[in-house]
């Protein structure tokens, strides 16, 4: 009855927004206007073009100072400045989220004490059930990322407490130009990068845009090198007096030669902790783990009235993975004290997945009781289709020993792979039916109220689980998750906030008895205040939160009848408070300092999760030197407590990394940049969520960029 009645409301919203949208008197649009052969006026697209902007963590377009929830920006000038050219190493450049780089080629993030399941392009999206990345996002493709913390279901009406991480894509722009850059790198690296942008019309109705990124990489760990070619193509316009079309696509080839598929070993037996050089490595020479992604999207803007507008969105992602891997463990559950112990584990695969997602909305404002307001209301439909045939190989091969570790790359050969040996395949289909208000009560005094309305459909595997198997169908899901948040001015600078959100996520995971887990449930609350400072250049930003998920699904082991891994629901409580400044100290200078403080505790009371640090702080500072003006000096790292992993018996203490630049204009064309990571030469584990990888000792690189 509960969802027949949301249903309804959002039907009700989206007919409202439309007779509003006809009632309202058409004005003369913001954008440039040119006159036609035949004498008459059309709107042309340049201003639209320059005034896009992110619709954050509501789906209204509203200021990152308005919106009542945490948001961190990654903009352009940073990721290139500290040379982040993966999502992943620009992703570490953001406040509170935690990479967690277990793998060569996989990776998890997390954020507030959970994993972060929800990714978008664009504001659009679906959720990662099992919070698991393959490969690296060229960073090149973005002109920013968004890192939206907190509850994320008003955005797909399915998610947990963690947060959103949005990719902004770079965009057609007015004028022609770009760039050319290239990088050499340590271990004989380098990069060669172009981004180039053409006005395809005369009165600059419509434009393109080209980005090209090539990097060949090695790296410090014995074997591994990392190929990757990108290309992105998108084209936008006008359609008519009142329409604008985009459309793009975008090609990525990911090649990654002697990878890590799981981690290493580092605990004793007989106990303590093994200490190995930073290049050692479980892979073999013939390993490799290959991907391939296409994502090819159109997006059509209709201006319905002045200050009303339609958008229909539709995405379409396949990806290709092949690999042949070796997976490197202990059936003892450690090391020998001679670091002999670990066995082999061979595994060969092609995969195919396929992601389509369509989206239509209206939104746009209106006047009631004397007030301006704002509202979005749409749907959404998405479907997901995952295929995985796996190689057979001959029992030899299966959990043969290995020599002392840390071994070469020739200490255990290919099998002869034998043909399929099982597929999985797995399919999903999230419909919803959404709507989010920005209401205007006083002059000071806004409401953002949010609802979504949605129908879950799975069956077969998951991506990673071990469903598909088992016989038991997957329940369909049908639920209904209210968002409210009221902010405050109580200066024209200074904002307070509190929000409020249900959460509500369905798992893949399984118990003893291969039988699904309840999908998880809770709630998310989070209050703050926001400032603006030195003529709104410096913003700052201070919350605090608490969220619990009830029935999370949390490893209990593995079945020693099936192999399989099966959980347990467990109710895990977060909270904790951050703060971040981020802007302009100066005409020349920026900054951004982030700090947060983390409590998670699990059903007892006490302490869970111990491999997510509880105390994080990042900083990027960058200046201008006065005295030689063409100069940029700039530095940039991350302060995390200490974290350890009970069921692997490792820990990782409190350490500093802390990366450097210096950017000199050559002349107003040419700038050579230097960059120095890990400046101080830290040794450390990335991470210890599900195993160990040393991380980078110091690099330095070299980038030399030519404006065209």
């Amino acid at each position: 009855m509960t969802r027949k009645l949301m249903l309804s409301a959002c039907a009700l919203a989206v007919c409202s927004l439309a007779a509003q949208a006809q009632t309202q008197t058409q004005a003369d649009d913001t954008g440039t206007q040119a006159a036609d052969a035949g004498g008459t006026e059309k709107i042309v697209v340049t201003a639209k073009r320059a005034q896009r902007v992110s619709k954050g963590a509501t789906g209204l377009p509203m200021e990152i100072k308005d919106t009542p929830q945490s948001i961190s920006t990654i903009e352009r000038q940073d990721i290139e400045d500290f040379g982040a050219t993966g999502s992943n190493d620009a992703l570490r450049l953001g406040t509170g989220i935690n990479v967690e780089q277990y793998e060569t080629n996989r990776v998890g993030y997390n954020s507030r004490g959970f994993d972060i399941q929800l990714t978008q392009i664009d504001g659009i999206g679906m959720s990662n059930e099992w919070g698991v990345v393959v490969g690296q996002q060229d960073s090149y493709l973005f002109e920013r990322i968004e890192l939206i913390r907190g509850a994320n279901g008003l955005l797909t009406g399915v998610g947990n407490a963690s947060g959103t991480i949005n990719y902004v894509r770079k965009r057609p722009k007015n004028e022609d130009g770009g760039e050319a850059s290239v990088t050499w790198g340590p271990q004989g690296s380098n990069r060669l990068a172009l981004d180039y942008n053409k006005v395809l019309a005369e009165d600059g109705s419509w434009a393109g845009r080209l980005v090209v990124a090539r990097e060949d990489k090695d790296s410090y760990l014995r074997g591994l090198r990392d190929l990757r070619n990108t290309v992105y193509g998108v084209v936008d316009g006008q359609i008519g007096e009142h329409g604008m079309l985009t459309f793009g696509f975008s090609h990525q080839r990911s090649n990654q030669d002697s990878p890590m598929w799981g981690s290493l070993t580092l605990n004793y037996i007989s106990g303590g902790q093994a200490e190995f050089d930073r290049s050692s490595s479980t892979s073999q020479d013939w390993t490799y783990w290959d991907t391939r992604t296409n994502n090819a999207f159109v997006e059509y803007r209709h201006e319905l009235a002045p200050d009303w507008e339609a958008k229909f969105t539709y995405n379409h992602r396949r990806s290709w993975e092949d690999t042949a891997l070796v997976y490197a463990y202990s059936l003892t559950g450690g090391l020998n004290d001679d670091n002999t112990g670990l066995v082999a584990w061979p595994y060969s695969s092609h995969g195919v997945t396929s992601n389509s997602l369509f989206d239509a909305s209206v939104s746009g404002e209106f006047d009631a009781f004397g007030r301006r307001h704002s509202l979005i209301a749409g749907i959404s439909r998405s479907r997901q289709k995952s295929d995985v045939d796996a190689q057979g190989f001959g029992d030899a091969y299966l959990n043969a020993p290995l020599p002392a570790f840390p071994y070469g790359g020739d200490v255990y050969g290919e099998p002869e792979w034998t043909g399929v040996a099982s597929t999985t395949s797995g399919e999903q289909t999230l419909t919803r039916l959404y709507a989010a208000s920005r209401l205007a009560l006083t002059d000071r005094l806004k409401a953002i109220v949010g609802v979504n309305a949605i129908r879950l459909q799975r069956e077969g595997a998951s991506r990673y689980g071990n469903s598909g198997t088992n016989g038991v169908s997957y329940p369909d899901t049908e639920e209904t998750s209210p968002y409210v948040g009221l902010t405050y001015d109580i200066t024209p600078a200074v904002l307070g906030y509190v929000s409020y959100s249900t959460i509500f996520l369905n798992q893949d995971q399984t118990d003893y008895d291969n039988v699904y887990l309840d999908p998880m449930k809770g709630v998310n609350a989070e209050a703050g205040a926001k400032a603006e400072w030195l003529d709104r250049k410096l913003l700052t930003t201070f919350a605090v939160f608490t969220a619990e998920e009830k029935g999370l699904a949390t490893y209990a082991g593995t079945n020693p009848d099936t192999g399989s891994y099966w959980y347990v629901p467990k109710d895990v409580k977060s909270r904790g408070f951050e703060a971040e400044a981020t802007g302009r100290v100066g005409a020349d200078s920026r900054i951004t300092l982030g700090f947060t403080r983390l409590k998670l505790t699990g059903p007892d009371g006490k302490d869970t999760s111990l491999w997510v640090p509880r105390t994080t702080v990042n900083f990027r500072f960058d200046t201008r030197v006065a005295q030689l003006p063409q100069l940029r000096l700039g530095v940039g790292g991350r302060w995390q407590s200490d974290v350890s992993n009970a069921a692997q018996t490792m820990e990782q203490g409190a350490y500093l990394l802390a990366n450097a630049f210096a950017a000199y204009e050559w002349n107003e064309r040419t700038t050579v940049r230097l960059n120095v990571d890990n400046v101080t030469d830290k040794k450390y584990i990335n991470g210890l969520s599900n195993g160990a990888i040393y991380g980078a000792p110091r690099q330095v690189s070299l980038t030399v960029n030519y404006k065209l």
